[in-house]
């Protein structure tokens, strides 16, 4: 008999996170979960020797930063508030050691700055 799956789909994402990680998809991963699970989640990446942050959101979530020890390291030393308070400078150097696209990040920071345009180059 199959046991049964036990994992809501919010940690089925975080493992699938994790899975991207060690094949090298992924350098770090940004991931916002509900605060029940942070034992679960931050267990599973001690398990694997997995570099993490965890900074609350509030009472019920967290952001779970978890990657490459260098990454951690920059984020520990960059994030210092919640993440809608960071400057656009600080906002795009997040996305870009997430691996977001870098010209959507690009798009963003402009917007963010408030007084880029795309005519103007």
């Amino acid at each position: 008999m199959q046991e049964p799956n036990i994992f809501p789909s919010e940690l089925k994402v975080f493992f699938n996170h994790i899975y991207e990680f060690k094949k090298g998809v992924r350098q770090m991963v940004l991931y916002t979960v509900n605060r029940k699970y942070e034992t679960l989640a931050v267990e599973r990446l001690k398990k694997q020797n997995i570099d993490y942050l965890v900074l609350p959101i509030d009472g019920k979530k967290i952001n779970l930063f978890f990657g490459k020890p260098e990454c951690i390291h920059a984020i520990r030393c960059m994030i210092t508030r919640p993440l809608n308070r960071l400057t656009p400078e600080e906002d795009f150097i997040l996305g870009a050691i997430l691996g977001y696209d870098i010209c959507a990040q690009c798009k963003r920071y402009c917007t963010r700055k408030g007084n880029c345009s795309l005519k103007d180059s």
